[in-house]
């Protein structure tokens, strides 16, 4: 973890320091020591992203900064760590980043927490639903794979080197009834 320290100088993005476009002379923006606030590459080393993705994911106003240093480095809170973690789970659920911007920007304009939460809940269990039967469909597989390496195993005693692979097909060495699809699929 960095020890650096960065100077901030936050730029007006519509708080209350600032005097909204076209609202009279500016004011002078404040600076404020900022050492908590992460930079673009401190966030993708944290995160394991690149720093195209976290580039993207502020195009697409799923981050923001809270404004940059001197040098003109965009500066994230560390909260920033947590939306990222979020964007990859919902990714890893198989959302595109589209969803997730519909996602956060139905948050940003819900009237109320309870309205916000209850279409969060809607997309999770939605997920939640998909993802079980993903669990089922590949417990299944995980079970022929099993039946496949046992068929597999006993054709190393009860197999005989004499024989050509295309003879397979036609083999009656095997004590199982069927064979698995997993094996008779790569014998045709």
């Amino acid at each position: 973890m960095s020890s650096e320290r960065y100077h901030l100088t936050l730029i007006n993005s519509g708080s209350a320091t600032g005097s909204g476009a076209g609202g009279g002379a500016a004011a002078e923006p404040p600076e404020v020591e900022a050492e908590a606030l992460l930079q673009v590459g401190d966030l993708a080393r944290m995160t394991g992203k690149t720093v195209r993705a976290i580039h993207h994911y502020e195009e697409l106003g799923l981050i923001e900064p809270v404004g940059r240093s001197k040098g003109h480095y965009r500066l994230f809170e560390r909260e920033t760590l947590v939306r990222i973690r979020w964007i990859h789970k919902l990714q890893a659920l198989g959302l595109s980043l589209g969803e997730i911007r519909t996602l956060v920007r139905n948050r940003q304009v819900s009237p109320s927490a309870q309205q916000s939460a209850d279409q969060l809940r809607r997309t999770y269990e939605a997920k939640l639903v998909e993802v079980q039967a993903r669990l089922a469909e590949l417990a299944a597989l995980e079970r022929e794979l099993q039946a496949s390496l046992a068929y597999l195993d006993s054709c190393n005693t009860a197999c005989t080197a004499e024989l050509a692979p295309t003879d397979c097909a036609q083999c009656d060495r095997h004590p199982e009834t069927q064979e698995p699809d997993l094996i008779s699929g790569a014998m045709v």
